[in-house]
């Protein structure tokens, strides 16, 4: 579990807006949502089927720049 120290005088809302950037870039967050439902195996393999197809566009467009 990520943590934050409170600097002095920082207010409660601008820890807690940092708290939360912690947990998003550890992955958390997806974590959490991923287990909110049951997910079929083969929406599951959609899903990352595309995207696999749309980081290989982005990669594709890209290295046509």
């Amino acid at each position: 579990m990520p943590g934050i120290r409170v600097r002095e005088g920082e207010p409660f809302e601008k820890a807690l807006r940092r708290f939360t950037k912690t947990c998003e870039k550890v992955g958390i967050m997806s974590e959490i949502r991923k287990h909110q439902h049951f997910e079929k195996p083969s929406a599951k393999r959609k899903r990352k089927l595309n995207a696999a197809k749309r980081k290989n566009q982005k990669r594709l467009q890209q290295e046509r720049y």
